[in-house]
Parts: structure tokens; C-alpha cells; sequence
């Protein structure tokens, strides 16, 4: 460790406070962030939005309750649940038709959900999405407040919410009981630094201090604590950074709105008054669909050949992020970079994998992945009619993950109940929860992201073929 920074590494010393009953400057470090974000109550996190989540599903949810929850949630959401032995409800957050992102879920989606089902205690919604959709944070808690129950905002990617005129607000100012932000992911500040933010009198706050103190580290970081403050009151003195970014982000758009077959969201061309009710500023998704090749070729392409490292990519898209403290040649590198790209796209030599919207298994590359092409036969003509999706009919996640497993090959899973969390990372969003039943439909999915050369967590390859855990036939 740097010498400057070790000496920063303290602990609980005299006059430094303590975070899990913090009396001084702690105290003040956590309500200077709770009136940056419009919170009643904010609480420094240094496990990141991961010990948020599990804290605040925790606290609002009693044992083996049940939660409404958006399908596009994080596993961490998912690990509250087994934890605490809850019954899950899916919200299907549906796709933005042009580049095939999720959509956040709706307010209309949430008034079904809770007249169809009976005895939801809690919402939990993702807002603002990995790639940007911004949810109807205000009208879903009206809603979830009229039934006398919480609304749980999964706002990791929104910790810059609120403080530029032309962003979107953040979920506290919009009603929400308890917001969980990663403030490392939008603001400059160090990885694992994060905030739970709690508002109204639904979750009982002494309860979520125990669970934060549960989840927390007992020697949390002074360092990650103070890299907390510094970017809150960075991104609260310094609004010039964000109108900066604002004029960069909206050039760029303009150049890239010259593409032909790289189709960009959101396109220049989107409102401006968007951004401040359902898109997020700073999330570019670049989709390859009808292209002729796929998002990890492009996501390796400028990282090897321009020198440049994106967020994410999955099959039919990639995805870059841009916070305040990009500059504006990192702007036009990436500007240029896909102009380049685009204008090269459709020679004969880029027509490597099949039209990303046909979905054709019989076109997908084998080399590198021993026997593939056999298990995509094989699972062709085993498959038959794809089973009803959902976790085995009255059981819970905790139920169902602690049951016995077996080791199977992908084509002999269709049709069974999965053991483990099959997802690629990041986001850490499951396409498989534990006993949800293997479809034709995931199959070829994971098949392809594995042709992809992307890593599919929960997938693993003995003696060339790719397989996963799923419940014993005797469970």
C-alpha cells in the first residue's frame, strides 16, 4: 500500500467515531449525505450496494414474507431472499424494442401485480437499469404506500441522481422508503463505497441498523469512508463537472448519430426531457443487431485495437459509461472509434456469426468449445415443448437452493429444475434462479454467450461439454 494512503488506514481511534453507533463526525459525515439526496436518514456503506440490498430486504420484509420484485434485479436480491427465507413475486420489465435493453418496470405493472397476487409485503424495483431506464419511482410509491407497504429502490447506478437540473431526481426525493446507491459506480469515489438512504415510518429503522451491522464489516474502511464524502461534496460544489459532461455527452450523440449500422441508445434525437423522467445520462448502448457480428467482438475490437475499455458486453450489444470525470478527448476517442467501426462493418470479412435477430443455432461457431455442435443437435431434438417457466410450484428460493444436485450436460438439463444461479457478470442479474426449469429457449442462450466467448457464471465444462447443477431426480 502506498505510503500517503496507509497512513490514512485507521481504526476506531479517539475523535474518528464508529460507524455502527456513529456520536461525532461520522454522525455528520452520513446527515450532510442524507441532505444531499433528500433522504430523512442515509447510512455509509463499505461492503458496497450488495450489503445495502441484503440490509434493506432484511429489515422492510419479515421471515419467509413475500417480495415483488423486478426479474432484472441483482443476485443480491436474490440472496436477501434465501436469507430470509421470502417468497419471490416477478415483475417482467419487458425490452426498449429499438436496441433490445430491459425496460424498468412501470407503475401500471406494479398496480397489476399487487390486485392479482395477495399478501405482497414488499416492492423492490432496479432504477436507474444497468443500461439506463429510469423507473416511475414516484407513481410506484404512491402505489405501494395505498397498500401500506414498502418500496425498496435498487439505485446503484444512480448515485449522480438529483444534482444537475438535467438528470433525472433520485428515488428518495421521489418517495421511495429505502434507496440503496453504489456511489463508486457514478461518482469518483472508491470501489465498495455505497449508501442506504431511508425515509417514512414503513421499515422499522432499528431493524435495519441491526442488519447493517449484520452485513457490515465490524472495522469498516476510514479510508473508503472518507472517498464517500469527498465525492458527495465533489459532485454537490463542482456543478460546472456536470454541465461539462452534459455538453460532451450531447456532441458526442450528434457524431454518432452518422451511424448506419451500429444502432446507438439513446439516439441524439432524444428529448431532452427524457433524461429527466425515464433515461439515464451517461449510459451508451451500442447494439451490433442485423450487423453481422456480435457485442464481444466489437467490446474486444476497441479494446485491443483503440485502446479502449467498455463496461460490459453481451451478444447483441455493448455497453460504455461516461461519468464527470470523463474528459473530452475520452469522448471523442470512443466517437471515433465507432465511426471507424461502422463505417468498416458489412465487408465479407466481418460476416463471422449469424444475424444477431435470427436466432439460429445451427450457425453458431464450435471452435474452442469441444462437442458444442453435438449438444445444440442433441438438445434439437430432445427438447420438445418448452416447460412453464418459475421456481417448482410452493417452494422457495431456500427451499429449492438447499435441496440435493447433480452435475448435468446443458442438453440433458432441458426440462429440469436448475440448482445454482446461472448469469453473466457483470450485471449479476440471473437468467436461472435456483428450481426454475431450463428451457429450450435459455439453452441456446447460453449456448450462444458461450460461443461468444463470454463467461456464463454457473456453467462449468467437464471433458469438453458444458454443463450446470441441477436438482437431484430424487428431490
Amino acid at each position: 500500500m502506498p505510503e500517503p494512503l496507509a497512513e490514512l488506514d485507521i481504526t476506531e481511534v479517539e475523535g474518528f467515531d464508529n460507524l455502527h453507533q456513529p456520536e461525532g463526525i461520522l454522525e455528520e459525515m452520513q446527515k450532510y449525505a442524507a441532505a444531499a439526496y433528500g433522504a430523512e436518514e442515509s447510512y455509509y456503506l463499505v461492503g458496497g450496494s450488495t450489503c445495502g440490498i441484503l440490509s434493506a430486504v432484511s429489515a422492510a420484509i419479515p421471515r419467509e414474507g413475500r417480495l415483488l420484485i423486478a426479474r432484472n434485479c441483482h443476485k443480491s436480491v436474490f440472496h436477501a431472499a434465501y436469507l430470509r427465507g421470502l417468497q419471490l413475486s416477478y415483475l417482467d420489465p419487458g425490452q426498449v424494442p429499438e436496441v433490445g435493453i430491459p425496460e424498468a418496470v412501470t407503475a401500471r405493472q406494479v398496480q397489476e401485480a399487487l390486485e392479482r397476487e395477495q399478501g405482497i409485503q414488499g416492492i423492490l424495483i432496479v432504477s436507474p437499469t444497468y443500461e439506463g431506464r429510469i423507473a416511475e419511482v414516484e407513481e410506484i410509491a404512491r402505489i405501494a404506500h395505498g397498500y401500506g407497504i414498502p418500496l425498496i429502490v435498487d439505485e446503484a447506478h444512480g448515485a449522480h441522481l438529483g444534482f444537475y437540473p438535467g438528470f433525472a431526481g433520485g428515488s428518495s426525493r421521489a418517495g421511495a422508503d429505502l434507496v440503496v446507491t453504489s456511489v463508486h459506480k457514478t461518482l469518483p469515489a472508491m470501489t465498495q463505497t455505497a449508501l442506504l438512504h431511508a425515509n417514512g415510518t414503513l421499515v422499522d429503522r432499528r431493524m435495519l441498523r441491526r442488519f447493517l451491522r449484520i452485513y457490515q464489516s465490524s472495522s469498516p474502511s476510514y479510508v473508503l469512508m472518507a472517498s464517500i464524502d469527498n465525492a458527495i461534496r465533489l459532485a454537490r460544489e463542482k456543478v460546472d463537472l456536470f454541465r461539462q459532461m452534459t455538453m460532451n455527452w450531447n456532441r458526442m450523440l450528434e457524431k454518432l448519430s452518422k451511424c448506419r449500422a451500429l444502432t446507438v441508445w439513446p439516439p441524439a434525437s432524444l428529448p431532452q426531457a427524457e433524461y429527466q423522467r425515464h433515461q439515464d445520462m451517461g449510459k451508451l448502448v451500442i447494439s451490433v443487431q442485423g450487423t453481422g457480428i456480435t457485442g464481444q467482438e466489437l467490446y474486444r475490437e476497441l479494446l485491443e485495437n483503440y485502446g479502449l475499455q467498455l463496461e460490459m458486453a453481451c451478444h447483441s450489444y455493448v455497453l460504455a459509461m461516461f461519468t464527470i470525470a470523463d474528459t473530452v478527448q475520452g469522448y471523442e476517442r470512443l466517437t471515433k472509434a465507432l465511426l471507424d467501426m461502422d463505417s468498416r462493418i458489412g465487408r465479407p470479412e466481418s460476416q463471422r456469426y449469424f444475424q444477431a435477430e435470427s436466432g439460429c443455432l445451427a450457425s453458431i461457431p464450435t471452435d474452442g468449445i469441444p462437442e458444442l455442435g453435438e449438444d445444440v443437435q442433441r438438445s434439437a431434438k430432445t427438447a420438445g415443448e418448452p416447460a412453464p417457466p418459475g421456481s417448482r410450484k410452493g417452494m422457495r428460493l431456500s427451499e429449492c437452493w438447499d435441496l440435493p444436485v447433480e452435475w448435468a450436460v446443458l442438453a440433458d438439463a432441458v426440462g429440469r429444475s436448475v440448482g445454482e444461479f446461472v448469469s453473466i457478470y457483470p450485471p449479476g442479474t440471473p437468467m436461472l434462479v435456483p428450481g426454475e426449469r431450463l428451457e429450450k429457449a435459455d439453452l441456446e442462450r447460453i449456448l450462444q454467450y458461450l460461443a461468444d466467448g463470454l463467461q456464463v457464471q454457473g456453467i462449468s465444462v467437464k471433458e469438453g461439454r458444458p454443463g450446470l447443477m441441477v436438482l437431484a431426480e430424487q428431490a
